[in-house]
């Protein structure tokens, strides 16, 4: 039985499939930094790793009615977390597909959750955040105000090595006090549900 004492336990999902990305670098940098946070425990989620089709299901995510075996697996991934750390790139203005897929795949799973966002790129990926947000609202995924933006040539020399500045991790660290109050803070409505 989970108490409001018991730990969280948190997902940071690496967005990004393409070569070379910085997804799981980006993700590796926000575990090892929330891994002194003494309220929750985060786990990295590489989409890379995890090889999810797009969309093969016959009805759609809101019946809770899954055929495949992978969308069976990943609900019971996603239904074992409180919240989660979107690490994403801007791609044309938006999340990768792979993101989106990995997001619009499940329903109830992601109800009544917390969530933030690392993105990154030439304008630290806030359009990308943009798009999340509305998808996550309608998800029932509660988003933080807090997250953090990346940029090339400021937090990466060139395009190619991650050198976040040093007040990124400050950023950070207020984006995930957010995601682990909202998340605690949803449990009840959770467990009531």
């Amino acid at each position: 039985m989970t108490t409001s004492t018991t730990p969280l336990r948190l997902a940071i999902i690496a967005g990004s499939t393409r070569p070379g990305r910085h997804a799981r670098t980006v993700a590796d940098w926000v575990s090892r930094i929330s891994s002194n946070r003494p309220a929750a425990s985060y786990e990295v989620i590489d989409l890379a790793q995890i090889n999810l089709p797009f969309i093969d299901e016959v009805l759609p995510p809101m019946a809770g009615q899954y055929d495949q075996p992978h969308t069976v697996e990943w609900a019971s991934t996603i239904q074992a977390y409180d919240g989660f750390v979107f690490v994403t790139p801007e791609y044309n203005h938006a999340p990768p597909a792979v993101l989106k897929n990995a997001l619009d795949v499940l329903f109830a799973e992601w109800n009544d959750k917390a969530a933030t966002f690392v993105s990154y790129g030439v304008d630290g990926g806030i359009r990308s955040v943009e798009q999340l947000r509305q998808i996550c609202g309608e998800l029932k995924l509660a988003d933080v105000r807090a997250s953090v933006a990346l940029r090339f040539g400021i937090d990466f020399e060139g395009y190619a090595t991650f050198t976040p500045a040093v007040e990124r991790e400050t950023d950070l660290a207020r984006a995930l006090d957010d995601l682990e109050r909202w998340a605690r803070a949803l449990r009840p409505i959770r467990r009531a549900a």
